[in-house]
């Protein structure tokens, strides 16, 4: 693997908003205890307040805009995606459902076999 396939953050600019955004997201949570004689609205309003002030650092770096970017490349890859019929998918569950079922017969008669080749006709034991 090459150094061009490791992503990083390089601009000060972005190292400093990932940190801002770190230091909002746990201040938000020390005021949300810090505030608990106030009463609950202002311990979540300090929370809300807080933790959109870290979304909204984050989303303007580099690192934000790359992860919006991935999620809208991930919704346009999900709408092309071609999905079964009811019909279909019930025929496929179907035959996964009886697969197991052959599966699980054949597991225990071979279990079964062996058992009575082990301890009853090489060992004598029942």
């Amino acid at each position: 693997m090459s150094s061009t396939d490791v992503e990083t953050v390089h601009t000060g600019a972005d190292k400093a908003k990932l940190l801002l955004s770190v230091v909002l997201f746990v201040g938000a949570f020390a005021a949300f205890f810090s505030l608990k004689s106030q009463g609950s609205l202002a311990q979540w309003g300090a929370l809300v307040v807080g933790i959109a002030l870290a979304v909204v650092s984050f989303l303007t770096a580099d690192a934000g805009r790359r992860l919006v970017a991935f999620g809208k490349d991930s919704a346009r890859e999900v709408r092309k995606v071609v999905w079964p019929a009811r019909k279909e998918a019930t025929q496929m569950t179907a035959y996964v459902f009886a697969f197991v079922l052959v599966m699980a017969l054949f597991l225990w008669l071979t279990d079964k076999t062996l058992q009575w080749v082990f301890f009853d006709l090489i060992l004598g034991w029942r």
